[in-house]
């Protein structure tokens, strides 16, 4: 096996490493509030949620073009950086998910790719025109359209239910989640495990594997939906717990409202070949549906640290990911064991962290270990 070959396998097992991380890291985004208001059990949400993640895979592949040929020029990327980039985001979502903080794998990886990229090849290396219309723009403006569409959808949840039995209408939401959840983990795959494919792809672009601007290959499609539902089945509990219950209190309606609004941003977002974050989308619409119901409680210290966390994401894996790709780009095939053996040694420092305090998923529903709320929440809502 050659040098370039066997980058190239390095290359895509790490990236399947960092489709992992990203499956258990947004396993909240599809069924944190489906357990938070008992419509499913933990165990059940994610074993339900995994399979329809392998499922989503195989539904479009339009933002994995995006990413193998849109953000980065793949006439000037090489494997090595694509490995610098995916160490970069494979630590911020450990260093993340350790810390309970629903940040966005997406942007994780977006940009140890960008630094890495930039490090790597110049700043000619980097598309910055499709960074701002793919990435940035959706941005802002996914978690806006997806906070007011489960805030309308909550108001009227709760407007055309008033005069109904409350154990009946907390039994028809719970089931309707049942549905309105899988869609999102359907949703879910459709966007996020194009994002592994679509880096398995520029790297077998860049070692001539590939053509040019050809698309992901049906053995990287069902590698990535696999990767990603694994991580999602593992669960990524102390996720779970900050969403579905650090957030905002949220109810049976509210749940369902929340996860319409987030399968339908998300579905017509990987249409249209948006790589978006569907973090910031399923935590928009759970604010959105917390501001919905009249003197919900919505924990604005939680929401401000979540979004203090989707800020410094893409310019810290950025970060990472041009150091790691300095040292590789220097130190050849000696500088990418180096980094290798680094990024493991922090990964098996956080998972001994984890182990300190642990959340499971029979104590994922525990209020008070929220450590990320306030300890007064704000009554805050709307006229319901």
């Amino acid at each position: 096996m050659d040098h370039i070959t066997f980058l190239v396998a390095v290359v895509i097992v790490t990236a399947l490493a960092f489709d992992f991380t990203n499956g258990f890291h947004d396993t909240a985004n599809a069924m944190a509030t489906s357990i938070a208001t008992g419509a499913l059990k933990p165990r059940t949400a994610v074993l339900v949620s995994g399979i329809l993640n392998i499922v989503g895979a195989f539904l479009s592949t339009e933002v994995a073009r995006t990413i193998s040929g849109g953000i980065v020029d793949d006439t000037l990327v090489s494997p090595a950086m694509i490995f610098a980039g995916l160490v970069g985001a494979i630590l911020w979502n450990l260093v993340t998910w350790l810390a309970g903080l629903p940040s966005s794998s997406s942007h994780a990886l977006f940009g140890g790719l960008i630094g890495a990229v930039w490090v790597g090849a110049g700043s000619d290396g980097v598309h910055f025109d499709k960074v701002v219309e793919k990435v940035l723009i959706p941005a802002v403006a996914s978690p806006v359209v997806a906070g007011v569409a489960a805030l309308v959808a909550t108001y009227l949840a709760y407007k055309l239910s008033a005069r109904a039995r409350q154990d009946s209408v907390t039994k028809g939401f719970r089931i309707g989640q049942i549905a309105s959840a899988s869609l999102v983990s359907l949703a879910h795959g459709t966007n996020d495990a194009q994002k592994t494919m679509g880096v398995v792809t520029l790297t077998l672009i860049s070692a001539g594997a590939l053509h040019h601007d050809a698309g992901p290959p049906v053995w990287v499609i069902g590698s990535a939906g696999v990767a990603i539902g694994l991580g999602t089945y593992l669960g990524g509990w102390r996720i779970i717990r900050t969403m579905g219950k650090g957030l905002a209190e949220i109810q049976s309606p509210q749940g369902f409202a929340a996860e319409t609004a987030s399968t339908t941003v998300i579905l017509t977002s990987a249409h249209l070949g948006f790589a978006l974050s569907t973090t910031q989308v399923a935590s928009g619409s759970i604010l959105g549906a917390g501001l919905g119901r009249r003197l919900a409680e919505v924990r604005w210290g939680v929401a401000g640290r979540m979004v203090l966390a989707w800020l410094i994401t893409l310019p810290a894996a950025a970060l990472v990911g041009g150091l790691a790709a300095s040292v590789v780009k220097h130190g050849g095939n000696v500088g990418t064991a180096v980094i290798a053996l680094v990024a493991l040694a922090i990964a098996a420092v956080i998972v001994a962290a984890s182990r300190r305090n642990p959340v499971r998923a029979d104590n994922v529903n525990d209020h008070h270990e929220v450590t990320l709320s306030n300890p007064a929440p704000t009554n805050v809502g709307t006229a319901a």
